[in-house]
C-alpha cells in the first residue's frame, strides 16, 4: 500500500509512552532539551519520532554521562537518554514487558508491575525466622559489565518483532557522552537511568540467577531487588557450598560477585545461640540485624531478628534535612514550609516507617529538631531559651495542627503536659 511503513508502530502506543516518560520525570540528555521544551511542539515531534522508528532511520543520541558520588567513596555512572529516546525505549518497553514480566521468578521484586521493595523485605523477615543462615551477595559493577551477547540471546527467547530487537541492539551499544564532549564507547553494560535498562537487566540476572538457582538449587528459597539479592540456607556449609557455585556461575556469565561486600551472615536470635562474625546484612535499604522484641502476650522480652532503615539511609535523609536549612526561612510560615517538604517526607515514611518504626522514629526526631530550631530562629520569645522548649511548643501545635506529613503519622515532638 503506498505511503505504508516498513515497520507496523501504532502512533496512540507512542503517545502513551511520551505521557508515562512525562509523569516519570527526569532531566534533558545530551541535547539539552527539557520536557517541556519537547512538549512546546508535542504534536510534531511525536510524528517525526513515530516516523523515523517506523521507517527504521531512528538513531539514539549519545547518553548523557553523569558521575553520582557513592557514600563510600568513587563515583556511580549515571546514564541519561534524550527526552525523545525515553520515549522511544517507552515504546519498546510497553510492547515487550507484557511478554517478558510473566516469565520473571516469583522472587524477582525488583521493577516489576505490582511488587516492590516491601514485597521483597517481607518474604526475607519471614524466611530469616526458618533458615538461620544468610548469603548476602553483592555483584561487582553489575549494570556496567552485563555481557551484550548473552543478553540478546535471553531477549530472543521472548521477543520475535525485529524492529525491537534491532532498536534494544543501538541502545545498549550507544556511546556515553561527558559534559566535555568525549565520547566512551561502550561494549557491554546497560545505561543506569535508561527507560529500558531496568527490564533488560532483570532479563539477564532472570537467566544467570533465577532460572539457575531453580534448577540446581530449588531447596534454598532466595529474594531478588535488582541485583541486590539474598539467598536463605540453614546451615553455614549450605552457605559456603552455595558461595562457591554462584561464584562459578557468574564468571561463565562474565560476572564477578565483590569478594569484600559479599558475605554468610548468621541470623541470631534468643533461640539460636553462638556467635558468629557477621550478624547483619543490608536489603534494600534496610539493616537486617539482632534487634530486641516483646512478646505481647506473656509480656516476655526477646531478640529476635528483624528489618529497619539502614545507616546510610538513615544517614542520607539527615544530610538532607540539613540541606534545607531551614533555619534561613525564618520568615516563610509553618505550612509553607510543610508544603514545600511533605512530598519528600510523606515519600520517607511511606517507604522506611513499614518495617522498625523505633529506628525510624530517631530519624524523624531529628527532623523535628531542625524544625524547633526554625522555631527558635522566627520566634523572639524562644531565641534566648533551649531548643527542649522549642519541641514542647511544636508538641503544642500538632495536638490540634498536624501541618507536617511525619506528625500526621504519628512521629511527634517531644512532648509535656503544659508550655
Amino acid at each position: 500500500m503506498k505511503g505504508a511503513k516498513p515497520i507496523n508502530i501504532d502512533k496512540r502506543i507512542v503517545y502513551e509512552a511520551f505521557k508515562r516518560v512525562k509523569f516519570n520525570g527526569g532531566g534533558a540528555g545530551i541535547d539539552n532539551v527539557s520536557m517541556a521544551d519537547y512538549e512546546s511542539n508535542m504534536s510534531d515531534n511525536l510524528y517525526k519520532l513515530w516516523n523515523r522508528m517506523s521507517s527504521g532511520s531512528y538513531f539514539p543520541q549519545p547518553v548523557k554521562l553523569v558521575e553520582i558520588p557513592k557514600s563510600g567513596g568513587g563515583t556511580r555512572p549515571l546514564g541519561i537518554p534524550a527526552i525523545e529516546d525515553r520515549i522511544a525505549q517507552m515504546t519498546a518497553m510497553l510492547k515487550i514487558e507484557p511478554l517478558i514480566d510473566p516469565h520473571f521468578h516469583r522472587d524477582s521484586y525488583g521493577y516489576r508491575p505490582n511488587r516492590s521493595a516491601h514485597d521483597a523485605v517481607a518474604a526475607a523477615q519471614e524466611r530469616c525466622f526458618r533458615y538461620a543462615w544468610v548469603l548476602d551477595m553483592d555483584i561487582t559493577k553489575f549494570f556496567d559489565t552485563i555481557d551484550h551477547e548473552l543478553l540478546m540471546k535471553a531477549i530472543r527467547c521472548h521477543v520475535e518483532e525485529r524492529w525491537i530487537l534491532m532498536y534494544i541492539e543501538r541502545w545498549i551499544k550507544v556511546p556515553y557522552q561527558k559534559s566535555t564532549g568525549e565520547r566512551i564507547e561502550r561494549t557491554k553494560g546497560v545505561p543506569q537511568g535508561s527507560v529500558i535498562g531496568p527490564i533488560l537487566s532483570n532479563l539477564f540476572l532472570h537467566y544467570v540467577f533465577d532460572k539457575w538457582m531453580a534448577i540446581f538449587h530449588p531447596q534454598i528459597p532466595f529474594e531478588r531487588y535488582a541485583d541486590d539479592c539474598i539467598c536463605h540456607c540453614r546451615t553455614e556449609e549450605e552457605a559456603k557450598t552455595l558461595l562457591a557455585t554462584i561464584k562459578d556461575r557468574f564468571e561463565a556469565c562474565h560476572l564477578e560477585l565483590n569478594e569484600s561486600k559479599t558475605k554468610i551472615v548468621y541470623c541470631k536470635t534468643t533461640r539460636r545461640g553462638g556467635t558468629y562474625e557477621n550478624v547483619s546484612f543490608d536489603f534494600p535499604g534496610f539493616t537486617f540485624r539482632p534487634r530486641g522484641a516483646k512478646d505481647r502476650r506473656h509480656n516476655v522480652l526477646f531478640t529476635s531478628f528483624l528489618p529497619a532503615i539502614s545507616k546510610k539511609s538513615a544517614r542520607h535523609i539527615r544530610e538532607e534535612i540539613r540541606s534545607w536549612h531551614l533555619s534561613g526561612k525564618r520568615y516563610a510560615s509553618m505550612k509553607d514550609i510543610a508544603n514545600e517538604y511533605n512530598p519528600v517526607i510523606r515519600g520517607w515514611v511511606n517507604y522506611y516507617g513499614k518495617f522498625g518504626k523505633t529506628e525510624f522514629r530517631k530519624v524523624m526526631m531529628c527532623l523535628n529538631r531542625v524544625i524547633a530550631y526554625w522555631i527558635k530562629k522566627k520566634y523572639k520569645r524562644y531565641a534566648r531559651r533551649s531548643v527542649v522548649a522549642a519541641h514542647y511548643r511544636l508538641a503544642a501545635i500538632a495536638e490540634t495542627f498536624k501541618p507536617f506529613f511525619h506528625w500526621q503519622e504519628g512521629y511527634f515532638p517531644y512532648r509535656r503536659a503544659k508550655v
